[in-house]
């Protein structure tokens, strides 16, 4: 597996209905810029990514936004990025976030956060990438999701391989633990893996 250097995070533009999500968020953002990676996102400043990329940003970490015009409009680019680009639509945010990234993390969120990681999913049914996704399932948030895509297997819609395009993980120390045994080592240091 190439180094990590820079990570894409999709999650909700709400701050959901449990604290412990916005808790995650700023974990999220905190650990990507203590492992010295950039954080990729979708440049707003509300819920839990705005709370992702701020936490990034005061740990003195590199983040990087991509928002389309309209969401601008409505939901503010957050100040203080390392670099913000403002596009044309969705289809141009989604593009550049997944060229600026070498890996995804998937917090919990809403339709965009689906859209997003079925996306990059479906890219990697494609062969058109081999980047790691990680479904990051805290407190069971993905278990209906996760049930919906072992029914399309079981019903014929899907191979089963596509199951291990991504890795359901419960907790961050579980992402850098995975990225550690792509890498070839199980115990290698975060430092180490980027």
């Amino acid at each position: 597996m190439a180094k990590v250097k820079s990570v894409c995070i999709y999650c909700g533009s709400r701050s959901g209905a449990q604290p412990g999500y916005a808790d995650l968020a700023k974990a999220t953002g905190e650990a990507i810029a203590g492992a010295g990676l950039t954080l990729v996102y979708g440049g707003g400043q509300v819920g839990l990514m705005g709370i992702c990329a701020r936490s990034a940003t005061a740990m003195g970490g590199r983040v990087v936004g991509i928002i389309p015009e309209h969401l601008d409009k409505v939901e503010i680019a957050q100040t203080g990025l390392t670099e913000l680009h403002i596009v044309s639509d969705m289809h141009s945010r989604k593009r550049m976030m997944f060229d600026r990234s070498d890996a995804f993390i998937v917090l919990p969120g809403g339709m965009g956060t689906l859209d997003e990681f079925i996306e990059v999913l479906t890219w990697s049914q494609l062969d058109l990438h081999d980047k790691p996704i990680f479904l990051l399932n805290h407190d069971g948030y993905w278990e209906p999701l996760l049930a919906l895509l072992n029914h399309v297997v079981d019903q014929g819609f899907a191979n089963s391989t596509n199951l291990s395009l991504f890795k359901t993980v419960a907790s961050l120390d579980d992402v850098f633990h995975e990225l550690g045994r792509m890498a070839g080592s199980e115990h290698t240091a975060r430092a180490d893996l980027f």
